[in-house]
């Protein structure tokens, strides 16, 4: 039987990170995976919030779980105390390890510690990296591990690996957009409820990171929408409504009635930040040419009503399941 490679526990990590992407907002989705010296695999995690530890970090804590049987830092996601607690108990545990990153480990001190001085410090015999940096204010981590005697090992699966960054790369600048959309087997978008509660609750996560939801003048019409949080006890996001006709809209639908939040009306999509586009077929058709990445979540039943018509191609980046449905990715070709 021939052991697994290089490719296999990158392709792990790129797995585990796209279940948090978007979630890491303004941070980048990272994935890594932490292999023993005979191939097997000990850890598999990801960031899952920003502020919190890292992939590395939570991957490395995981393997250490694994490997020494302490389960005190098991549900522990405080960077510090993890970077300062690892070295000193797991002492030379990680000599033969290997740990796969998609991302390069970060070698500046934010709000958490650099990866690259953990991994470092633990003595790893190998780093295998995906995708570089391309903040130059946390690239660095490569060069810096090298310096330290770790054999590295960078671009692997480095197209799926950047691919998952894009949207952190792309707001860096400017802007990142994508649009969620749900729809049945046959394509139906309409007529109540068509997400199970697992996606409606990814959903509402999601609304809690972004900087303006943008949602169809004709939706708001028909559905009358609350557009909040709800499901997650979070913030509810700014609403941008796209309409060239903001007078038509009434002030009483329920999405005017959530404290806290700014409702704005404009014929274009804003300038900056991530943007999450909720609309229908006429939203869509619009603002085609604008949007990066859909979302598109499908329900496992058929039903009558109204699907979405006008081309457009799309590469298929990651799928996943999401409850009851299917979760696709997609970028715009």
């Amino acid at each position: 039987m021939v052991a697994p490679g290089h490719a296999f526990f990158m392709r792990l990590a790129l797995a585990e990170a796209w279940n948090y992407q978007l979630l890491t907002y303004p941070n980048p989705a990272v994935g890594a995976a932490v292999v023993g010296p005979c191939g097997e695999l000990l850890a598999v995690n990801a960031h899952r919030e920003a502020g919190k530890a890292h992939a590395e970090v939570l991957t490395i804590r995981d393997a250490y779980i694994a490997l020494s049987g302490d389960t005190e830092f098991a549900r522990c996601d405080d960077a510090h105390r993890l970077h300062t607690e690892l070295p000193l108990r797991a002492k030379d545990l990680f000599r033969d390890a290997t740990i796969y990153v998609t991302l390069e480990p970060c070698s500046h001190t934010g709000k958490t510690p650099a990866c690259a001085d953990l991994i470092a410090a633990l003595g790893f015999k190998r780093v295998v990296i995906g995708a570089m940096d391309p903040n130059p204010h946390a690239a660095g981590g490569s060069k810096r591990l090298a310096e330290a005697g770790i054999e590295v090992l960078e671009g692997i699966e480095r197209a799926a690996c950047e691919a998952l960054i894009e949207p952190f790369v792309k707001w860096q600048t400017g802007r990142f957009v994508f649009f969620k959309l749900a729809q049945t087997l046959n394509g139906v978008i309409d007529g109540g409820v068509i997400s199970c509660e697992a996606s409606r609750r990814w959903v509402h996560r999601v609304r809690t990171k972004i900087d303006t939801l943008v949602i169809g003048g004709n939706t708001v019409r028909v559905d009358r929408p609350t557009l909040d949080s709800r499901l997650v006890g979070g913030k509810a996001p700014d609403v941008t409504i796209f309409t060239k006709h903001p007078g038509s809209i009434d002030r009483k639908i329920p999405l005017f009635e959530v404290a806290g939040r700014a409702v704005a009306f404009a014929p274009n999509l804003p300038d900056r930040g991530l943007i999450m586009i909720e609309g229908g077929e006429g939203t869509l058709r619009a603002l085609r040419n604008e949007i990066d990445w859909m979302v598109l979540f499908v329900a496992p039943f058929l039903k009558d009503g109204t699907c979405y018509n006008g081309g457009k191609n799309f590469e298929m980046l990651h799928h996943r399941r999401s409850g009851d449905d299917a979760m696709m990715w997609l970028k715009r070709k």
